[in-house]
């Protein structure tokens, strides 16, 4: 059966548990944050998640490997705001999977 992590800071992740998905904090702002960040997404990915959500703070240092990932059918890899707010990440990459699946850019067109 496939489950559901939530990937990210502490403070931005430990509400997922209410709710009874995977939680596994990451530290980014020491130096090894990011890889500990990409070891854990291997293992996420090993471990047969098909859902991932990554705080956005954590996927900006990791975008190769999310990168990597994008033309598998799984896991779903989903950024989300952290506690810091919204730095537009998550809607660059829905915008990114529109123009990839339709041909162009039916969304966002004004922007």
């Amino acid at each position: 059966m496939y489950k559901i992590a939530v990937m990210g800071d502490q403070d931005s992740i430990y509400g997922f548990a209410a709710l009874g998905l995977d939680i596994y904090p990451i530290n980014i702002r020491n130096e090894e944050g990011s890889s500990e960040g990409s070891k854990k997404l291997r293992e996420l990915v090993n471990e047969e998640y098909a859902v991932i959500y990554i705080t956005e703070a954590l996927a900006e240092t990791l975008k190769e490997n999310i990168l990597c990932y994008s033309s598998t059918k799984l896991p779903a890899i989903i950024p989300i705001p952290g506690v810091s707010g919204n730095t537009g990440l998550g809607l660059r990459m829905v915008k990114r999977s529109v123009e990839k699946a339709v041909g162009s850019d039916i969304l966002f067109r004004d922007e």
